[in-house]
């Protein structure tokens, strides 16, 4: 029996992408995010309070607002019940727009979009495509199924148990 702590999660687990400290504004500062295996807490780290932590430095020297970060940052690093959450550069876009292309029934049609992603503008021209075929409510399912992959992946690879609420349909079935 291991002595790993697990938890089950009651939530989808895309929502490790989902959660809005993925979506803070990253122009300010740079960060990371983690989860608690224990409680399911995910949190906030900045780069500036993980190296305050790393350092071992004064508290004192922080103004009230970091000391909190700080503190958690020390708690990351000295336990194994912290695990750090895939950033949004652990999603490839490109390639779930083209995975989508290549699932249409209608090879035609898959065929158009696929020439739609191809150079500069690739992400603008697709958006415009899809929602001028009436294709944005297939497309936005879509991505959430392979978000959703990709999120049990990471946990299954983590060791962190979950609690699928919806079945995933597997990729390359025919829209």
């Amino acid at each position: 029996m291991s002595s790993e702590k697990h938890f089950s999660l009651s939530w989808k687990p895309e929502l490790l992408w989902l959660h809005p400290a993925h979506h803070e504004d990253r122009k300010q500062e740079e960060h990371s995010q983690y989860l608690d295996r224990r409680t399911g807490e995910i949190f906030m780290v900045t780069d500036e309070e993980m190296e305050a932590a790393e350092e071992d430095e004064l508290l004192s020297e922080y103004p009230d607002w970091q000391r909190e970060g700080i503190l958690k940052a020390r708690e990351t690093l000295n336990s194994n019940d912290f695990v750090e959450l895939p950033t949004q550069f652990d999603i490839h876009e490109y390639q779930i727009m083209e995975e989508f292309c290549l699932a249409f029934e209608d090879r035609q049609v898959g065929e158009q979009l696929l020439r739609q992603i191809r150079g500069s503008g690739a992400f603008r021209r697709f958006k415009h495509a899809i929602y001028s075929m009436g294709a944005e409510k297939a497309w936005h399912e879509f991505r959430r199924i392979e978000i959703a992959k990709l999120a049990i992946e990471w946990l299954e690879q983590e060791g962190i148990a979950y609690i699928r609420e919806d079945e995933i349909r597997g990729s390359g079935e025919p829209m």
